[in-house]
């Protein structure tokens, strides 16, 4: 049986442009993204080679330009995308991601706004 460990990236925050008002577009803000990988690390660990892992530097690079990128309206859509860049890596067998937007268009006192997708990939029967 082979376990799934777990890689976390949390508190990625970068400027985009997302969000259903022109305002928002125009403006921008920044967002902040968390996640979480899932997959075996054992190769990794026996060879200490980060060949064998997902080198999280470039995660982050690669996170970071979709949420710099194009515009979407909704952080669904964002997490989405974030959650399928994740998942490009074949040796990455689930991912959750989540997306903080804190600066939302909400006229009342608040924290923060997110949105939390769980992905995994579908193992096709052979």
């Amino acid at each position: 049986m082979q376990h799934l460990d777990e890689i976390s990236l949390t508190g990625l925050t970068v400027f985009g442009r997302h969000g259903v008002y022109d305002h928002e577009r125009r403006d921008g803000q920044e967002f902040t993204v968390d996640v979480r990988l899932r997959m075996p690390l054992t190769r990794a660990a026996a060879s200490d080679d980060v060949a064998d892992t997902v080198h999280y530097g470039e995660l982050a690079e690669k996170v970071a330009a979709v949420v710099a990128g194009e515009p979407v309206n909704l952080i669904e859509t964002l997490a989405e995308r974030i959650a399928d860049v994740a998942l490009d890596d074949p040796r990455v067998h689930e991912t959750t991601v989540t997306v903080h937007k804190p600066h939302a268009p909400i006229p009342l006192s608040f924290a923060d706004v997110s949105v939390t997708v769980h992905r995994s990939r579908l193992e096709v029967p052979v």
